[in-house]
Order: C-alpha cells, then sequence, then structure tokens
C-alpha cells in the first residue's frame, strides 16, 4: 500500500512539470521583452509605450484563460446516472453480460441517452459506477469521468472537456496572438543584434547598429521561443477551430459516436453558426473573455434530426417500440434542456406544422424523436 501511494504521489508531482515549464517561459519572456527589449534596448519613447501597452493585454488574456483552463475542474455526470443501491448490488451479483444489460436498460430508461457502443450496450462505467452520459468518457490520467471529453492535455494537466473547452479555446488564441506579436515586433532587434553578432568588435558597427550589449542574447532567443511556438500552437489552433465547426471532439474525431442508425461522426452537428454558439454561448459579448458561457449542462446534447413528413412520424411513432424490443435496446426520449432547445428553436430545415403534425406532437407529450442522419 505504501509504495503505491508513494508513486501516485510522484505522478501528482511530475504531472506539474509541463505546466511548470511552461511558466518559466512565459515569466521569463516577460523579463526578457519588458526589461532587456523595451527598457534597455528600445530608444524611442513612443515606440516604447505602444509595446508595453499591446504586449500587456495579450499577457493578461493568455494568463488568463491559461489559468482557467487549469483550474477549472473537469465537470462530472450528475447523481441521476448513477445506479442505484439496489441496482448496484443486482449488476454486480450478475456474470452475466446480458443480464448487467438488462439492469442497465432499465436504470437508462428515463435518462437523456442517444448513443451506446459499438456493440448497442448501454455505455457503463465500472470505475466510477454511473451509465455514461452522451460524449461522457473516463479520463485514466483524472480517474473520473468528464462531460463531453475532448483529451487529457499534459501541458495543462488537467483534462479538456465541458468546463473548461472555451478556456482551452481561447488559451490557445491568446497564445498564439502572443507569440505573434513578440515575435513580429522583436524582429528588426532580432536582425540588428544578429548583424551585431557577426562583428568582431562593436567599434566596428555602424552608428544605426545597436551597441554589444547582454540584451542581444535575450532578444536573441525570444525570437526564436516565439516563432517556434507559434508554428507549433498555429496546427493545433487551427484543428480545434475546425472541430469546433464540426461540432465534434478529439475523441469523436477517432471513435465516432455510435447512435440508433449506426456510427456518425456528425450526428451532433448543428450547422458552424449553432456549434460555436454551443462552446461559446448566446452573447457575443463574452465569446473573448475566459467566463463559461456553454450553452447546456454538459449531460445531453441535441442532435440533427430527421426531416419527415406527418405520416412518416406517426408510423415511425407506432413502430418504434418494436424496433427497440426487437434489437434489445431502448433509447429515451426525454426533452431536451432550455438551452439547446434555443439551438434547435430557429432552424430553419423544420417544417410548418400541420394539423396531422399537430396530433401527433400532443399524443408524444412533449417528446423528441431524435435520429442521427449517416454521414
Amino acid at each position: 500500500m505504501a509504495p503505491s501511494h508513494v508513486l501516485k504521489c510522484c505522478q501528482k508531482v511530475l504531472a506539474w512539470v509541463p505546466v511548470a515549464f511552461i511558466a518559466l517561459v512565459v515569466a521569463w519572456s516577460y523579463y526578457a521583452y519588458v526589461v532587456e527589449l523595451c527598457v534597455f534596448t528600445i530608444s524611442s519613447t513612443a515606440e516604447k509605450v505602444v509595446y508595453l501597452v499591446v504586449f500587456h493585454l495579450s499577457f493578461v488574456m493568455f494568463v488568463w484563460s491559461y489559468w482557467k483552463t487549469i483550474f477549472t475542474y473537469p465537470a462530472s455526470p450528475s447523481n441521476e446516472f448513477c445506479l442505484s443501491k439496489a441496482d448496484k448490488e443486482q449488476y454486480e451479483k450478475e456474470e452475466r453480460p446480458e443480464s448487467q444489460q438488462e439492469i442497465l436498460r432499465r436504470a437508462a430508461k428515463d435518462l437523456p441517452i442517444y448513443t451506446t457502443t459499438a456493440s448497442r450496450a448501454i455505455r457503463y462505467c465500472d470505475r466510477c459506477q454511473l451509465i455514461k452520459p452522451d460524449r461522457c468518457h473516463h479520463c485514466s490520467a483524472c480517474d473520473i469521468c468528464v462531460l463531453k471529453m475532448d483529451h487529457h492535455c499534459p501541458w495543462v494537466n488537467n483534462c479538456v472537456g465541458f468546463s473548461n473547452y472555451k478556456f482551452f479555446l481561447l488559451f490557445l488564441m491568446y497564445s498564439l496572438l502572443y507569440c505573434l506579436f513578440v515575435a513580429a515586433t522583436v524582429l528588426q532587434y532580432f536582425i540588428k543584434f544578429w548583424t551585431l553578432c557577426r562583428r568582431k568588435a562593436a567599434e566596428n558597427c555602424p552608428k544605426n547598429e545597436l551597441p554589444d550589449t547582454h540584451a542581444k542574447f535575450h532578444v536573441l532567443f525570444l525570437f526564436f521561443v516565439a516563432a517556434m511556438f507559434f508554428i507549433s500552437i498555429l496546427s493545433l489552433f487551427s484543428y480545434h477551430c475546425w472541430l469546433v465547426g464540426k461540432n465534434r471532439s478529439t475523441i469523436e474525431t477517432f471513435r465516432a459516436p455510435t447512435f440508433r442508425n449506426g456510427p456518425d461522426k456528425n450526428g451532433f452537428s448543428l450547422g458552424c453558426s449553432k456549434n460555436l454558439r454551443e462552446v461559446f454561448g448566446d452573447e457575443k459579448k463574452y465569446w473573448l473573455l475566459p467566463i463559461f458561457t456553454s450553452l447546456g449542462d454538459g449531460c445531453n446534447f441535441p442532435t440533427r434530426l430527421v426531416i419527415m413528413d406527418p405520416e412518416q412520424l406517426t408510423v415511425s411513432s407506432q413502430n418504434e417500440p418494436a424496433k427497440s424490443s426487437g434489437s434489445n435496446q431502448s433509447f429515451p426520449t426525454r426533452p431536451l434542456s432550455e438551452s439547446q432547445n434555443r439551438l434547435l428553436a430557429s432552424d430553419s430545415q423544420w417544417v410548418e406544422s400541420g394539423p396531422e403534425e399537430e396530433n401527433v406532437k400532443s399524443g408524444s407529450a412533449k417528446k423528441h424523436i431524435t435520429v442521427s442522419l449517416e454521414s
């Protein structure tokens, strides 16, 4: 017991090494830019003021979003997804997978779950002992189930998911702008210092050259570091922008969620505009601030809806129990939350309700029939 406890403590400490490395690089970049470049190297007062104001704005937003990404605890499923004590005891006693699945189906019948495993089984976490909501996955590093898990990022020592995905995107964006601004403003002094380094003595330099001081080493390395991080972050930020537009997580890109009609990578996509609103919220004035504004509760998400005429909808509703019983899989029809309904409220694809469709709606008592489209 003692060695394993010590090992876990060592792993937790080592997990902060990448974060400490980034913090040290950022602290050094602040010193190199503000002190060595702006104070000791730049002679123009107006240039100093402009550079320092813009630098501190980008620096504050970068550090703020990075801090929020690190210290926002990953959201976990609510208690309604946990098995009751009786169901849990019965589940543990059963040895046959079919009987265990029957217990899970009975417990999940009133839950807003629309995805299953590839084998059409209820997604259950034996480690956390709960039924996984849609887009929820267990993180082995954090040892918890994370809502809308994207990935576990070692550079923030945290899981990126529903609670901090917006912060992660802003962290990438502001770090990109930070590196771009630093590299662009340091470039002219980098060239001058690089020219100076190739001279044997400062006395032989032309008058427009900078004096040979210790600041040159900071400026030279500052440009290299900023350019290197800019290139690496640009690809990652571009990839996640594409994911947001498609309403996918990194996990869903490699393993598509399985709906009633089968796997569908675009099952949660509502169009680029609505996908953006799902992550950043309805109020655009808060989009660029590291403040949580994402829509929904992370446990259930709106899916793409198949448009049917009233007759098809009626037949589908009548035949659905037979299909579910035949495949031994029940799909709940719990209504979506208010924030998720707002994403679908203005959908131009909805067909105007006719008399027959109104009868179907009144007979279904506020139930939503959600079906995913094949890619």
